[in-house]
């Protein structure tokens, strides 16, 4: 029986600190080999860092990404780019990336609708159109907190945050106990079939390490989505957050999310 089915059956039949004591001890033990297997072979232990190219320096950077509310137009092509990027699977309930609709209606009453989860066709929570005052789209993600809930609650250290201000999952840690989805006060986990293991938005790390942009970014057909170095006083992010009124998801939850909003309006949860 390997580190995750032991876990996963641990967490079904076990006290919270019965589980919390074998996790630690079987994480030291890993982490243990793994540093003797590294020291060994001459080099560092593999993660999800290891992988960058040379000459990178993660603590040069602190990843973020800015949002206009008021140029998005519903068009879903960062959802379809991000599951090609990072291989999401089809079904139209998994995304790392999301688009919402809200309505405004008349009344007062506000109507949210994923238009993500149909694509081109229309909603079964549509309101009528006579009665719309006014719509907005707003696209969401995983916020990059700098102070996330899914690392603490995390019993393996799967969930992480890297020098850079990201956010990952080490795919190969991660028990799939689904603790960091239920943590997420943004919803923006779900679990992977595929992979068995937790998953979500990492920023497309693999591709912004080697100096490109996140794939929701680069297909975006108004520039909604705005990506960059908040340690670059050159960055596109960094004008736009002097340049606009800046608002977060949930401030009062304290999490520092590293994903901005121009224009939010203060319907959106």
């Amino acid at each position: 029986m390997n580190k995750r089915q032991f876990l996963k059956g641990a967490i079904l039949f076990f006290p919270a600190g019965g589980v919390l004591s074998a996790v630690a001890r079987m994480s030291a033990a890993q982490d243990s080999a793994a540093k003797d297997t590294a020291g060994a072979a001459g080099g560092a232990a593999a993660a999800p860092e290891s992988n960058m190219p040379a000459g990178y320096n993660p603590a040069d950077h602190s990843y973020g990404m800015g949002i206009e509310i008021d140029k998005c137009i519903g068009c879903n092509r960062c959802v379809e780019a991000c599951k090609a990027e990072n291989n999401v699977p089809p079904e139209p309930f998994f995304f790392r990336t999301w688009v919402e609709r809200y309505p405004i209606m008349g009344n007062g009453e506000t109507v949210v609708d994923c238009i993500s989860t149909h694509p081109g066709k229309p909603s079964p929570t549509t309101a009528d159109d006579r009665e719309v005052v006014r719509t907005f789209f707003v696209p969401k993600l995983c916020n990059h907190c700098a102070h996330p809930p899914c690392v603490q609650v995390c019993p393996v250290g799967a969930t992480f945050s890297t020098e850079d201000g990201a956010v990952l999952v080490d795919s190969k840690r991660c028990i799939g106990c689904r603790y960091c989805i239920q943590a997420c006060p943004y919803g923006a986990r779900f679990f992977n079939h595929n992979t068995n293991t937790a998953d979500k938005c990492t920023f497309c790390y693999q591709r912004v390490v080697k100096g490109l942009l996140p794939a929701c970014v680069e297909v975006c057909p108004t520039g909604a989505r705005i990506f960059g170095d908040l340690k670059s006083k050159a960055s596109r992010l960094v004008r736009f957050q002097r340049m606009n009124k800046i608002n977060v998801l949930k401030p009062q939850l304290n999490t520092e999310p590293k994903v901005y909003y121009a224009q939010l309006d203060g319907e959106v949860r």
